[in-house]
């Protein structure tokens, strides 16, 4: 099949609404990311005052798409493996071109009716912001020259709230949603558990986790934008699931 391959969302529904998609295909390309070559220096300036401001920030790698397409097959795109650098200096430009950012939310059912998400240390990129457990594509979520979204969200959530979504029931599709250039890819994971459970074993992990990103965990219950900081993202994401509850 012949993927009409775009850069600017066209056909597309509209941003920050919720939409199912049938499947993913996220192939990663070798060599570097035209915006990283275009923009190298402005990103390296960037850096530096980024790590002045936080220098707890690490440059790490990450996959960042180059373009995309939206069929009746799913969700395909098309991206190059940069360093975190190179994000950081893109999504401070105001048009957000030259790139596209697309990452998962495992969204963390409870048996009581709740969402469970996490709110970020202040020593992040995202300090204080509240979201799904989550993370930025990285190399070893590459499989072949393929992205294993799935395997993402499992490590992701794993690495910072000790939850396991091998113990919850799995949604048997994906959704998404975009804004500003950035695409949401969504799973539901129904946990066998109360938000209070939940919680709490998110703090007992935060204890013992190697990785301190994470400054505590908190129990969603409407679609009210103002109950936390949320990133950006999340906004659609409540509003679409306490306005439809969409079933697993």
């Amino acid at each position: 099949m012949n993927l009409h391959f775009s850069e600017d969302f066209a056909g597309w529904p509209p941003e920050q609404t919720v939409f199912p998609i049938a499947g993913l295909d996220l192939k990663v390309l070798m060599g570097d990311h035209p915006f990283d070559v275009a923009e190298r220096e402005a990103i390296r300036e960037n850096w530096e005052r980024e790590t002045a401001a936080n220098p707890a920030l690490f440059d790490g790698r990450m996959v960042f798409q180059k373009r995309l397409a939206l069929t009746e097959s799913g969700l395909a795109a098309e991206g190059h493996v940069i360093p975190f650098s190179t994000f950081m200096w893109w999504r401070r430009q105001p048009d957000r071109q030259g790139g596209i950012h697309l990452f998962a939310y495992p969204v963390l059912e409870t048996s009581d009716g709740a969402l469970v998400a996490i709110r970020m240390g202040n020593h992040t990129a995202n300090p204080g912001q509240v979201y799904f457990a989550a993370g930025s594509l990285e190399p070893e979520d590459i499989s072949g020259d393929r992205c294993d979204v799935d395997g993402n969200m499992r490590r992701e959530v794993f690495e910072e709230t000790g939850l396991d979504l091998a113990d919850a029931e799995a949604g048997d599709r994906y959704y998404a949603s975009h804004v500003r250039r950035t695409v949401t890819v969504l799973r539901l994971f129904r946990f066998d558990l109360t938000a209070d459970q939940m919680i709490a074993k998110i703090h007992a992990h935060m204890l013992v986790a190697d990785d301190k990103e994470i400054d505590g965990a908190v129990a969603i219950l409407s679609a009210d934008p103002k109950a936390h900081p949320y990133n950006i993202a999340m906004l659609p994401v409540i509003d679409w699931y306490f306005g439809e509850k969409p079933r697993s």
